[in-house]
């Protein structure tokens, strides 16, 4: 089986909008949905023109609130709009809609043989904005009665346990004759390995709309074409992710996607949103992850899982890779390799000898970066919120320890040659430095420190504008990011970035 179609979903208030955007995407597609709700009242009565204008296979969709849409105005009006839309067949069928969305309990037998008659196929949809759909195959049944429709099925997952369930009842199924899909970032796995899920079609937005469908987390038709290379995906493609919680605004799968291109990889990397690590274990089973990159708040639990541990991680405490040999899942640490190799080139050091480092947290990255800092024969103090964490951490190397609060800012200027910040404060963060974004709102820096913070967006987080703005020499975790992970691309692949 092939990949599947890509739907461009157009939910501009007008239908010149819906056309621009469309001819803007028009090579990173293969089918349009027009979003009759989301148009003015006074556009919807044109819409019967839009497939002769979009010159390319179009579904007419008229989504209701109830099942996640705009239209409000009632059943008796939502037939008509349908009827309009749909009657007057040309005789050349690409002037027809060539799909039409009726939902499971939408049953006008007059609309329904006018498709049969004029060729519109019908997409027979069910969609649960709340809850999982947990009996996958029972419904797609109930759904495609007429076997002349395509049934889809979309729903709202609680955990990721509700989307593997979706892949393994799909890996039962015998044809490509249906969507399905789980809505919200648990859910982004189907939008990118529809091929898996045997599913006919998968929906995008254009970058311009993508806030209208925000709350089902369509990934945008740019990201999805040019970062995962939706038409290249089979089921034979190797599958590598990452996974952590919330996991917003990961920059690796372009790093690994643009790695797999550059070396004709048959590969993809995705993000896999996980509240619990077991989960993510399940899942990458399930689906035949080759290899997986852990980030917060996950990278300490690894070590209570069932993987073999490479030295490095058991010194450490912590693993960020995962790789698959065989039967066995093999964990590795390339975050302390790629934070020795980023701080040096950021320090212009050799070593850390003869320097007081202060690291900033106690989790899972801390610890790398703390292994990272006695390998370089630096004197460190670990700061942490929680005294008992930055204890256990720091009297693993030898470190000294401290609360990180206001009573803190002595110990600070000891420890203040050079300021690692490991902690998630200030991440997504674009406003200015306070108690909530700032690790270190209490301390007044002298404009000789050196700030490294291992987050990389933004670009520039506010405890780094700080002391930017107090003359100190400060970095991001951008080039941390990437020597890791030309690490982990390496222990996935067998080849060098």
């Amino acid at each position: 089986m092939g990949s599947p179609k890509v739907c461009l979903t157009l939910t501009a208030p007008t239908i010149e909008e819906d056309l621009e955007l469309l001819n803007r995407y028009r090579n990173k597609i293969d089918i349009a949905e027009l979003r009759v709700d989301h148009l003015l009242p006074d556009e919807r009565l044109h819409v019967r023109k839009f497939p002769g204008l979009a010159g390319l296979p179009c579904i007419l969709t008229i989504r209701r609130q109830i099942d996640g849409g705009q239209f409000v105005e009632g059943e008796a009006a939502r037939t008509i709009l349908f009827a309009r839309a749909l009657s007057f067949a040309e005789e050349d069928k690409t002037k027809n809609f060539e799909y039409v969305d009726f939902e499971e309990d939408f049953h006008i037998p007059s609309l329904e043989d006018a498709t049969l008659a004029f060729g519109t196929k019908i997409i027979r949809s069910v969609h649960d904005m709340k809850n999982p759909i947990i009996n996958i195959n029972d419904r797609l049944a109930s759904l495609n009665k007429s076997g002349y429709e395509i049934p889809k099925i979309a729903f709202m997952p609680h955990s990721l346990d509700d989307v593997r369930n979706l892949f393994e009842q799909a890996s039962l199924l015998k044809d490509s004759n249906h969507i399905l899909i789980a809505m919200g970032a648990l859910g982004t796995p189907t939008r990118i390995l529809g091929s898996k899920l045997k599913n006919y079609l998968t929906y995008t937005s254009t970058p311009e709309t993508l806030t209208n469908t925000k709350n089902i987390a369509h990934i945008d038709v740019i990201t999805l074409n040019d970062t995962y290379h939706i038409k290249q995906i089979s089921e034979n493609t190797k599958i590598f992710g990452i996974t952590g919680w919330p996991l917003s605004g990961t920059s690796s799968p372009t790093l690994h996607n643009t790695g797999y291109e550059k070396h004709s990889l048959d590969a993809v990397y995705i993000p896999i949103c996980a509240e619990k690590f077991s989960q993510a274990m399940d899942f990458a089973e399930c689906i035949g992850v080759k290899g997986l990159s852990v980030t917060v708040p996950h990278k300490e639990e690894v070590l209570n899982s069932n993987v073999v541990i490479d030295e490095t991680v058991a010194e450490i405490g912590a693993s960020n890779t995962l790789v698959k040999h065989e039967n066995d899942w093999v964990a590795f640490n390339t975050d302390a390799e790629g934070f020795q190799k980023s701080l040096l080139e950021f320090t212009g050091l050799k070593n850390l000898k003869r320097k007081k480092v202060a690291i900033i947290g106690a989790g899972g990255a801390a610890r790398a970066i703390a292994y990272a800092v006695h390998k370089l024969k630096g004197d460190a103090c670990v700061f942490n919120r929680t005294l008992s964490k930055a204890k256990k951490l720091a009297e693993q190397f030898n470190f000294k320890y401290s609360i990180l609060n206001q009573e803190a800012a002595g110990m600070l200027k000891k420890y203040s040659d050079i300021i690692i910040q490991t902690t998630s404060k200030g991440m997504h963060s674009t406003d200015e430095p306070n108690q909530e974004n700032d690790p270190l709102f209490f301390y007044d820096f002298s404009g000789k420190e050196m700030v490294f913070d291992i987050i990389y967006m933004p670009e520039t987080t506010p405890i780094m504008k700080r002391a930017k703005n107090a003359g100190c020499k400060v970095c991001n975790g951008f080039d941390m990011l990437r020597y890791q992970g030309y690490k982990q691309f390496e222990l996935y692949t067998g080849v060098e970035y």
